[in-house]
């Protein structure tokens, strides 16, 4: 098995070269150092480490929040914060960049081993869940309108499932659910993937957590509407109301 690659992000020379120490005598690889936001992004895209462990409070113009959302909209790569801030408002802006891990200083060598081994290994089923993500669209085809089903995944096989017998599709935090008369998949995706997916013909996205089938609804009663059948109430967003208004048949 190789070796994990690991950048090092800390401005305190001596706490730095005492990581890397840390780090190779449990086993890792270190492929960079640096004391600054800007060299770690700069880092980050050069070497592409499998973790970077960052200190938030860093010298200069950017700290160690500002660079791990700078590497984290361009590279997918986990962040581990390094800090000796455990205050409440560091923490809340500390976990919008979504780090894998989160070690208080002074800390111990099997702290980091632990924390480490933990998010290589949580962010290599999130790279499987892409890639079946991936896969499924590839299998319904391309992005046109004319493709009548998709695949879904369910109980670790993929089902056809045909788009006349969807009524909606449902936001739900990381995950989006779509729902038929008799059942539901939940698969890990986003809202704007599968509205891209389904087109614009049939459905129609009339909520930030809602998308419809448009011979799917019975009655629309702004802010509402009712899918039939399910008799399931769906709200109407104020910035969807227009699209709606303009895609269904008025007399």
């Amino acid at each position: 098995m190789s070796k994990i690659n690991v950048l090092v992000v800390e401005d305190e020379s001596i706490v730095s070269k005492d990581i890397q120490h840390s780090l190779k005598k449990l086993g890792y690889n270190v492929v960079g150092a640096s004391a600054t936001g800007e060299k770690a992004i700069e880092l980050a895209g050069t070497e592409k480490p499998d973790i970077i462990l960052m200190d938030i409070m860093l010298k200069g113009s950017i700290n160690g929040i500002e660079a791990a959302e700078a590497i984290r909209e361009s590279y997918s790569i986990p962040i581990i914060f390094l800090t000796a801030y455990a205050d409440e408002s560091t923490l809340s802006k500390a976990k919008i960049t979504e780090p894998y891990g989160y070690i208080l200083k002074p800390f111990k060598e099997i702290d980091l081993h632990t924390t480490i081994e933990m998010a290589i290994y949580k962010h290599s089923k999130e790279q499987l869940v892409v890639k079946e993500r991936d896969l499924l669209y590839s299998l319904a085809g391309s992005k046109d309108a004319s493709n009548d089903f998709i695949f879904v995944k369910t109980n670790s096989k993929l089902v056809k499932l045909k788009n006349e017998n969807i009524f909606y599709i449902e936001a739900l935090k990381d995950y989006v659910v779509i729902h038929t008369a008799e059942t539901r998949y939940t698969i890990h995706s986003t809202m704007k993937d599968i509205e891209q997916k389904m087109g614009k013909v049939d459905f129609l996205r009339v909520h930030r957590s809602y998308i419809v089938r448009l011979d799917k609804i019975s009655t629309i009663d702004y802010p509402n509407l009712v899918m039939e059948k399910i008799d399931k109430i769906i709200p109407i967003g104020g910035s969807y109301r227009d699209d709606l208004n303009n895609k269904i048949k008025q007399v």
